[in-house]
């Protein structure tokens, strides 16, 4: 096992006509010995170029990668002990499953009694024994996919960097796949930097996941937690589905506190008289911004669908429209429009309105996370939890 130190990368890359991209920019964090760190963003976010710069395969700009405390910026990546499975499987195509297993083990010259013994431990642990024989062409897009980890994992490597390797498989293989990496994992402890764009698989897998955007980690912890309590904007839209909904409006003190006032397009949303009780935990620190612009964000599961003849105190609910019904199974995503804003919740599939009916809503206060306007930051309140 391997921990993983990145000190203040960055890495620009020169184009042609002298215009320069830098795809990584002043990146720190550290993985842990035996800890699954995803690396999580939208495409061009710098999440390849970073287990890139890791593997050796591109050289920093600026800054240090260390491994086990050495620094390995003039090391190649051969000496760097390190194994990566990219997202195309670069299987050797007139090789059986065995011989791309020992293809490596057997450029290291190990001795042919320790390659048969590692090929056979990795095809037990990954279940591909019965596959040894035949050719990649004759494989699934799975069953390629285990060769490939495979391959890597026979190498025994101080660390597995994994470049979205399940994105081209299809949504069932791509969650069994998931599965097994995760109990993979477990068993090996191996130091594992995956990358994907796939939030799910990212909150199912790491045990903690990075949030990138424009080359930096916008916000790194333990999925719970970048979920619960999301450092910016960025982190708190791009996590959750369906996304967490944003409100621009204002604080406001009130004798018994303080009201958060919706500014929807045009102001359109305050001729709906669109005002929020802040909740009393919350009310000190953001009375700190009253008459500032702030975003509320408010998660889908948090907007109540109020049935019933249910006494609430007055102002607690509001009146919405149901534009569009979107069944998932299980739920139902309900898009709503509030004078000038719009909404989704996300509600049990019982539960589903019909379209264009009018319908009451009561939003979960005590839920929502507030973020500065301006620099698009969070608002510090105390940390939540939903357990």
């Amino acid at each position: 096992m391997a921990s993983i130190q990145l000190e203040r990368v960055s890495k620009v890359f020169h184009m042609p006509g002298g215009r320069c991209v830098e795809a990584v920019r002043d990146m720190t964090f550290e993985v842990g010995e035996g800890e699954l760190l995803v690396l999580l963003g939208p495409s061009g976010s710098g999440k390849t170029t970073t287990l890139r710069l890791i593997a050796g395969l591109e050289q920093p700009t600026n800054g240090s990668i260390s491994i086990n405390g050495k620094i390995v910026n003039e090391i190649p990546p051969k000496d760097r002990d390190i194994a990566m499975v990219f997202q195309n499987h670069a299987l050797y195509p007139h090789l059986t499953v065995w011989q791309n297993i020992a293809f490596g083990l057997k450029l290291r010259r190990l001795p042919k009694s320790e390659i048969e013994q590692r090929v056979r431990d990795v095809s037990e642990i990954l279940d591909i024994t019965k596959l040894l024989t035949r050719l990649p062409e004759t494989l699934s897009g799975g069953e390629q996919q285990r060769v490939a980890l495979a391959r890597a994992i026979a190498r025994r490597p101080k660390a597995l960097l994994l470049d979205e390797p399940f994105s081209d498989l299809d949504t069932p293989m791509r969650t069994q796949m998931r599965v097994e990496l995760k109990k993979l994992h477990r068993r090996l402890r191996t130091t594992i930097v995956h990358v994907t764009h796939d939030q799910t698989e990212a909150l199912v897998l790491g045990d903690r996941v990075a949030v990138m955007d424009s080359g930096q980690v916008q916000q790194i912890g333990v999925p719970l937690e970048l979920y619960e309590n999301p450092a910016n904007i960025f982190v708190a839209g791009f996590l959750g589905w369906p996304p967490m909904n944003f409100a621009l409006g204002m604080v406001e003190p009130e004798q018994d506190g303080c009201i958060f006032r919706f500014v929807g397009p045009a102001d359109t949303a305050r001729t709906q008289c669109l005002r929020f009780q802040i909740p009393n935990s919350i009310a000190t620190a953001m009375a700190k911004h009253a008459g500032h612009a702030v975003v509320m964000g408010l998660r889908p599961e948090d907007i109540v669908h109020v049935q019933g003849n249910i006494a609430l105190p007055t102002g607690t609910t509001v009146e919405a429209i149901v534009e569009l019904i979107e069944p998932t199974g299980p739920q139902v995503h309900v898009y709503l429009r509030l004078g000038g804003w719009r909404c989704v919740a996300a509600w049990p599939r019982e539960c589903a309105p019909a379209v264009e009916e009018k319908i009451l809503l009561r939003f979960e206060m005590q839920r929502a996370r507030f973020f500065d306007a301006q620099t698009g930051k969070a608002i510090a309140l105390a940390p939540r939890s939903r357990t």
